[in-house]
């Protein structure tokens, strides 16, 4: 504990005595990318711009979301509290309403003197929990968009009625036909700006691919060869699990060329993978053209670079697309930081870490006070040594709504995931507090795409009573001992 508080005053004193030469933060949200990139093992995604990225600072293996979904999740992240904590579990409620007085990661960053800025997705894309005027120093651009001459490219799409049309395109137009190379555009004109100013800035980028549709231009397509994007091993519900965890919420069957009832063709199935792909390949495109408007700029070796995805994402894995459950593939996203003289470059760790931890570690990365009340823990202790002891577990959660596909609030049904080393635990409890109606566990050391719901079983009796036990005692009771308490 001690060494951390050291660490953490030195890192202060150390900007601190910069002044005016404080450290920029680039701020990179990616809409739905699981960890499809080549430097995190993928052997299909053609990503040599994030691979690169992850070569110069440290990539975290195993980071996780706290509630699969695009607004609870960003906005658990940019307060630094978890979902319960700011009472935000779907789409249409904003956070002020419960926490108003709460402060934002660039809000914090906006009352340090920084110039604080949004493009793109970063709170949310639609409704009241996009917009929150107090934490950015300028308007937003391009925060919220449902034009469909910005989703879609092709004549017969744009001929199409709805917000929802084809769910895949490809089209060979330049990149800012679509809306991900107008905020790319928009972003790379800031930072021409930033490079003549001389105010630190925090500047959030916000790309809102390889979201559905997977629209992206035909040159991205053809980086991958159609019959090489292998098919998903598994593409049946895990064994024993409850319909609370593998109902779909009707995401991807609200396309035009989608099947009502969810059931693809082989042959629509390796296009909608191929259209991932395609758009995880135009984000690193994207992105890769940011850093080098960074570099252009002379902004590169003073400015936390700090990429990542706001949730996992199905493919079809475990009968499931999208995301919107607790399944490892829609709670596990990548993560990434730069900082070029601060970070050591080529750093792995395979820490277990959520999401909710990128705020204290911002902060504490540009020299600021950390405020108090967060609900993560700052990940530098890690960037100095990758394999220390960490967290013992991280939290996820999903509601069910027993009336619908989707919820509304907390919904009717509460399933709260824990993640140990070995282990996925999951208790869907009756309201949020009330009796466990099902468990699973999964063993990642048997059942790495948990296939079979394991708690039933006998043998692993104890087993499930301890990581109950571990799931009631919360975030806290997973913390590292060596580490300061939140």
């Amino acid at each position: 504990m001690m060494r951390h508080r050291l660490l953490s005053l030195s890192l202060f004193l150390s900007f601190a005595l910069w002044g005016a030469d404080r450290p920029n933060v680039l701020f990179i949200a990616v809409d739905d990318l699981r960890p499809a990139l080549g430097c995190y093992g993928d052997k299909t995604a053609v990503t040599p711009n994030l691979d690169e990225l992850a070569g110069e600072g440290i990539l975290f293996e195993r980071a996780y979301c706290q509630l699969a979904v695009c607004s609870p999740s960003r906005l658990s992240l940019m307060t630094g509290r978890r979902p319960d904590s700011i009472r935000v579990w779907d789409l249409g409620t904003h956070f002020r309403k419960a926490v108003p007085k709460v402060v934002t990661l660039p809000q914090l960053f906006k009352q340090n003197g920084y110039h604080s800025q949004s493009i793109g997705k970063i709170l949310h894309g639609s409704g009241s929990p996009s917009k929150d005027p107090v934490s950015w120093s300028v308007d937003p651009v391009y925060d919220v968009n449902r034009d469909p001459k910005f989703r879609y490219a092709t004549q017969k799409n744009l001929k199409g009625k709805g917000l929802k049309r084809s769910a895949s395109e490809s089209a060979e137009v330049p990149d800012e036909t679509y809306m991900d190379g107008l905020i790319c555009k928009e972003a790379e004109k800031a930072l021409r700006a930033y490079g003549k100013g001389s105010s630190p800035f925090f500047l959030a980028v916000g790309f809102k691919k390889p979201h559905l549709p997977f629209c992206a231009p035909a040159k991205y397509w053809d980086l991958y060869q159609a019959s090489a994007i292998p098919l998903p091993v598994h593409s049946t519900h895990p064994e024993g699990a409850p319909e609370l965890a593998t109902r779909s919420w009707r995401e991807l069957e609200g396309y035009v060329d989608i099947p009502g009832d969810g059931k693809l063709s082989e042959k629509k199935i390796r296009e909608l993978r191929h259209g991932y792909y395609a758009c995880v390949s135009y984000v690193d495109a994207l992105v890769g053209r940011l850093l080098k408007q960074l570099e252009t700029s002379g902004l590169a070796e003073n400015t936390v670079v700090c990429l990542w995805g706001d949730h996992g994402f199905h493919l079809g894995e475990q009968g499931l697309w999208t995301k919107a459950n607790n399944y490892e593939l829609s709670a596990r996203v990548p993560l990434i930081l730069r900082f070029p003289g601060k970070i050591k470059a080529g750093k792995r760790s395979e820490a277990l870490i959520e999401l909710v931890d990128v705020y204290p570690t911002l902060v504490q990365l540009c020299g600021l006070k950390t405020p108090s009340g967060l609900e993560g823990i700052s990940l530098t202790p890690l960037m100095e040594k990758p394999g220390r002891t960490w967290k013992s577990a991280v939290f996820t959660q999903y509601p069910r709504s027993l009336k619908s596909h989707r919820h509304r609030g907390p919904g009717d049904v509460m399933g709260y995931a824990i993640r140990t080393d070995t282990h996925r635990y999951v208790e869907w409890r009756e309201g949020m507090d009330g009796k466990v109606l099902h468990r699973e566990l999964y063993d990642h050391r048997k059942d790495p795409q948990e296939m079979k719901n394991a708690a039933g079983l006998k043998q692993n009796a104890e087993t499930v009573a301890g990581l109950a036990e571990a799931l009631a005692n919360g975030w806290r009771g997973a913390l590292p001992s060596d580490t300061t308490k939140p």
